[in-house]
């Protein structure tokens, strides 16, 4: 079978591709590949390898050699999914790659905001040290973890492997029933209403998925409810927050800080209320909480191993 990569500059050029050319023998490689040159690209093939290059239903009607479309990602919200099965097309993401690497993020961030790592290195890089009365500087406050309650909401894989680590800090952990879930006892599982959740929280860690019910959950009214000295912590989909409100509210000190991996538009192109460097105690990263170069690997070998699934139950189909 023949198969193309549309963009696999997305997956880093560290990684290695071996797994990939070993399960699709005759693979194109394109590093990006934009709406214009789509069309030409997979053209004759019957495989697509893409992370964020849109398939639309023009692709699908107009190229029925296409068979399979395996995404690099875990959202499928690039490919059109009813014009997929229309045209019998299967498509296959990948899941779970990411996740000890993620994790990892999320308490980079949460022990960071928590010790005040960025403004005492900016102390240090001005020789506020060197002009010290004393032996040390203690000018930003530092919170202890323990004692203090986590509060994940979305509680899939990534949100249980979050609330797992948090023992290791003394931490209790209180789960939260997303927008759209009914709180209550669930698989011996305790979902507060997310009303409660924020009001007795000291950290709060999303992984909700982005849906009608998730966007803009956390708003002015959500942030109010927390107490004024906790964090927020979103590595999901920028969606799920209202930025401005989250602006506004650190700038006048009604929350302790907050850590993002993302926005609502990613690369920012048309700029955010979050860049303001003006803004105190956040912690802004360009969506790289999943790219560690063992999760980028896993990737590429779990996309491979989906090529081969559906290569050998098409042979035997």
């Amino acid at each position: 079978m023949r198969g193309v990569i549309l963009d696999a500059a997305t997956l880093g050029g560290d990684v290695s591709l071996e797994s990939l050319h070993q399960a699709i023998p005759e693979l194109t490689v394109y590093d990006r590949t934009s709406a214009s040159e789509v069309e030409q690209r997979i053209a004759g093939q019957t495989i697509v390898v893409v992370n964020k290059v849109q398939l639309n239903e023009s692709h699908f009607a107009r190229f029925p050699d296409v068979k399979l479309v395996a995404v690099t990602a875990t959202g499928t919200n690039n490919i059109d999914m009813q014009a997929a099965v229309r045209h019998r097309v299967a498509v296959k993401n990948v899941v779970h790659y990411g996740t000890p690497t993620i994790v990892q993020h999320v308490y980079s961030m949460i022990l960071a905001l928590s010790n005040h790592l960025l403004e005492y290195q900016r102390d240090v890089s001005a020789g506020q040290w060197n002009q010290s009365n004393m032996f040390c500087l203690m000018d930003h406050p530092i919170r202890e973890l323990a004692g203090r309650k986590l509060g994940v909401i979305g509680y899939g894989e990534l949100g249980k492997a979050v609330a797992a680590v948090a023992p290791a800090f003394g931490m209790e952990v209180l789960i939260g029933a997303r927008p759209g879930s009914a709180p209550g006892s669930r698989d011996g599982v305790n979902y507060l209403p997310l009303q409660q959740l924020l009001g007795m929280a000291d950290v709060v860690s999303l992984h909700c998925l982005l849906s009608e019910q998730t966007q803009s959950m956390i708003n002015a009214d959500a942030i109010a409810l927390m107490k004024n000295d906790a964090l927020l912590i979103n590595t999901a989909r920028g969606g799920l927050v209202d930025e401005a409100a989250l602006a506004h509210a650190l700038k006048n000190h009604q929350l302790g800080g907050a850590g993002f991996d993302v926005l609502t538009e990613e690369p920012p192109v048309n700029g955010n209320v979050l860049l303001d460097p003006a803004i105190p105690n956040l912690i802004m990263t360009p969506h790289c909480a999943w790219a560690s170069l063992q999760a980028r690997q896993r990737l590429v070998t779990m996309t491979a191993d989906n090529i081969r699934t559906f290569c050998e139950l098409d042979l035997n189909s």
